[in-house]
């Protein structure tokens, strides 16, 4: 798992995304040594200590956002084939599967249907194979946010209560949590057709900007490909940076990228795509993730 924050001068912690590659001024919540942006073609971008890796870092995972960028919900590899094969015998009909492996059930990823004396998918289970609509998705999702956030925020007051050696450490868990689930608040999901000379596209993304700087951008990254462009902003949804990701994972099969340009898709028909968002009931802060957002201390 990679290092994705460091902590400035003032004490907050910046995103890899917002610093240019190469040695920074930042350092590591864990250790305060000094990190260096690497941001490559083939890993995720991520920070490096400038100089020796610390423990925390080298020898552990970082707390991370549930089903935020990995949607296998921790399957074995073994696991994930099997769950797919089972989606493609009968996820699109109507009957129950007559047997499924029991570790899936007690993974949750299938529940019991008495009146078809089989198993249905959860939708958990329905997750890793991208059929669970975007509503329902961050149905599943948001609980288990607050959830994980509960669990870092408790572990870090058990550890000061007990005058912990280990409490700096869930400290800094906390906080790095704390600043991940606050950037995708912070974020609004838009999606963009794209009219070309030779063909019509649709983008996902994600920005902090006003959605007119962000249109602006994407003309020029375009213009390097095509000359025609044509750019209609079909929807917007604000706090909604939890849902990209999965969008790309739910349509892969859309994808169309355009040399290095990774959040296009290339759709027979657009309309159920613009239906599955369309569905995404108004995102309210609740208490918990206003007091993260409006938070320039984390």
């Amino acid at each position: 798992m990679w290092l994705k924050f460091g902590v400035n001068a003032d004490n907050n912690l910046v995103t890899i995304e917002d610093v240019p590659s190469g040695k920074t001024d930042l350092t590591c919540i864990y250790c305060g040594g000094f990190l260096t942006a690497k941001k490559g073609k083939i890993k995720a971008h991520h920070f490096a200590h400038t100089e020796e890796t610390c423990y925390p870092v080298a020898n552990r995972s970082f707390p991370t956002l549930p089903l935020y960028d990995n949607f296998n919900i921790r399957l074995s590899g073994k696991e994930l084939q099997q769950l797919k094969q089972l989606w493609r015998e009968y996820g699109n009909t109507d009957y129950s599967i007559p047997t499924v492996p029991f570790r899936l059930v007690l993974r949750k990823l299938f529940v019991m249907n008495s009146q078809q004396d089989g198993y249905d998918f959860t939708s958990l289970g329905k997750i890793p194979v991208g059929a669970l609509p975007l509503a329902e998705f961050n149905q599943v999702q948001e609980p288990l946010l607050l959830e994980e956030l509960g669990k870092l925020r408790g572990a870090a007051e058990r550890a000061q209560i007990l005058n912990s050696s280990s409490l700096e450490q869930r400290l800094a868990d906390f906080q790095l949590y704390r600043a991940q689930l606050r950037r995708i608040l912070q974020f609004q999901l838009y999606f963009l057709q794209v009219k070309t000379e030779h063909e019509t596209l649709h983008k996902i993304g994600v920005t902090r900007r006003s959605i007119s700087e962000r249109v602006a951008e994407v003309e020029r990254d375009l213009q390097k490909h095509y000359q025609h462009i044509e750019i209609q902003v079909l929807g917007t949804w604000e706090h909604r940076g939890n849902v990209e990701l999965y969008f790309k994972h739910r349509y892969q099969a859309f994808n169309y990228p355009i040399g290095s340009l990774t959040e296009y898709f290339k759709f027979s028909a657009v309309e159920p795509i613009w239906q599955d968002l369309c569905q995404m009931k108004k995102k309210v802060l609740s208490t918990e993730e206003l007091k993260i957002v409006q938070d320039d201390s984390i």
